[in-house]
């Protein structure tokens, strides 16, 4: 092997990405000093804190899959996601954080942000993958593209050891269709949320290590190391990469803000929509890297883990910062253009989970969710830019019970039509339940 081909040459690249941002990081004496429009213009920021998270998404990729040899794919996946996503954490908790302190306004901007992150994640990151998988099939040659006669019949299949995340992403949706009949997000959905996540982290937890696909490149290259050196490299690629991305997607989502502004983009609109893109940047890139590789099924797997995680950690996280914040244990309160936000980012969340009950999602499925996500936020831009408050937040807030109608509808009709689809989800999830906790029903890796 020559030795531009060596795979330590690859991550010597992705390290050489976050070098600008790490002396940016030493020349301001900490990231917190970092501001855009201030000590460094917003393009600059976009464009070095962007190649730093490129690099650290690439080395948290190849983290997760060399942890694959010792601990279960899904734990490692669920890692990854954690990681990935932690600065849409970051940013919702100042939000709530002020909200605690007594900012109204920043109660609404931590839901805002939320369900604009989730609503990305689906509308976005789901579809796009999809169509980015089959539309790379002719390349990667992966197996779990269904090559099928008819417009965007082709389909991307997943592997029905998939069937846990799905099933707890189902009961959080269901559980967050409740959240504002409260007026707000408290203790007893902090408690219902995360102790679910604890729950799913316990099942995926206790399953076997397999080895079931071949890994090339740098993860092979790493897991030929000794279990020591192994877990070594591991743990010190979540942790750089880790922290590379906590700190330079702020930067990064403030500079966008900032040439939004300069557009005449409501600050609104860009803190629910463009600065949750910016911290599902390093989700994407990682996700796109997965399916590169032929690998669609861990990259659904991700993009599953880190809704289900954002649907439950992360919900959980803003009313216990809201309470720390205000100094008793409190509801973090939400107006009702906010609680329509979490209606349709629930009901697409819905619609979406019925599509992947028969295990598959088609190009015609991924076109649908991508063309209601593009139309209901290109009408929500068009009538903050055309209207006054409150009028603009009226005909918004009609918006956005209309696509939840819309979503619900196509959702229910799913579920109706793939009825046995959803029992077969059921009994995997079953018997994946009770073999983690000692039971004797194995799940057969492929069965129907």
């Amino acid at each position: 092997m020559s030795r531009l081909r060596h795979p330590l040459a690859a991550v010597t690249g992705a390290l050489a990405l976050t070098v600008p941002w790490l002396g940016l990081v030493l020349s301001y004496g900490g990231y917190s000093g970092i501001h855009p429009g201030e000590t460094i213009t917003p393009t600059a920021a976009v464009m070095i804190a962007g190649l730093a998270i490129i690099g650290a998404a690439f080395l948290l990729a190849w983290a997760a899959e060399t942890a694959e040899k010792d601990v279960p794919p899904a734990f490692a996946i669920a890692v990854l996601a954690v990681l990935a996503v932690a600065p849409e954490y970051a940013v919702d908790a100042l939000y709530a954080w002020e909200a605690g302190a007594g900012s109204v306004e920043s109660a609404n901007l931590a839901v805002a942000n939320m369900t604009g992150a989730n609503r990305i994640l689906i509308g976005l990151g789901w579809s796009g993958i999809a169509l980015f998988t089959i539309a790379r099939v002719a390349r990667t040659g992966d197996d779990a593209v269904q090559s099928r006669n008819g417009f965007l019949a082709d389909a991307v299949t997943l592997d029905r050891r998939i069937s846990v995340e799905i099933s707890f992403l189902f009961a959080a949706t269901a559980y967050a269709f409740l959240i504002p009949l409260s007026g707000g997000i408290g203790p007893l959905d902090t408690l219902v949320l995360v102790s679910l996540y604890a729950l799913y982290l316990v099942v995926i937890i206790r399953g076997d290590v397999e080895n079931t696909e071949h890994h090339s490149g740098v993860p092979a290259y790493f897991q030929q190391w000794s279990k020591a050196r192994r877990i070594g490299a591991v743990l010190a690629g979540f942790a750089f990469s880790g922290a590379v991305i906590f700190t330079a997607v702020h930067p990064f989502a403030e500079g966008l803000e900032q040439l939004g502004l300069q557009y005449g983009i409501p600050r609104f609109f860009m803190i629910q929509w463009l600065a949750p893109l910016a911290s599902e940047t390093p989700e994407l890139i990682i996700v796109a890297y997965l399916v590169n590789k032929a690998r669609s099924t861990a990259g659904f797997n991700a993009l599953i883990s880190s809704k289900l995680n954002q649907w439950t950690l992360l919900i959980g996280t803003l009313a216990l910062v809201y309470s720390i914040s205000a100094g008793a244990v409190g509801t973090l309160p939400f107006d009702s253009k906010q609680a329509a936000e979490v209606w349709i980012t629930a009901a697409q969340s819905f619609f979406a989970i019925a599509i992947l009950t028969n295990f598959e999602i088609t190009g015609r499925e991924a076109v649908v969710l991508l063309v209601l996500f593009g139309m209901q936020v290109l009408a929500e831009f068009y009538i903050i830019q055309s209207y006054a408050n409150p009028a603009a937040t009226e005909l918004s807030i009609v918006v956005l019970y209309a696509f939840t109608v819309v979503y619900l509808l196509l959702g229910v009709g799913l579920l109706t039509v793939r009825r046995n689809s959803v029992s077969t989800l059921v009994g995997r999830t079953y018997r994946a339940g009770r073999s983690a906790f000692g039971g004797d029903s194995a799940q057969p890796d492929h069965a129907d």
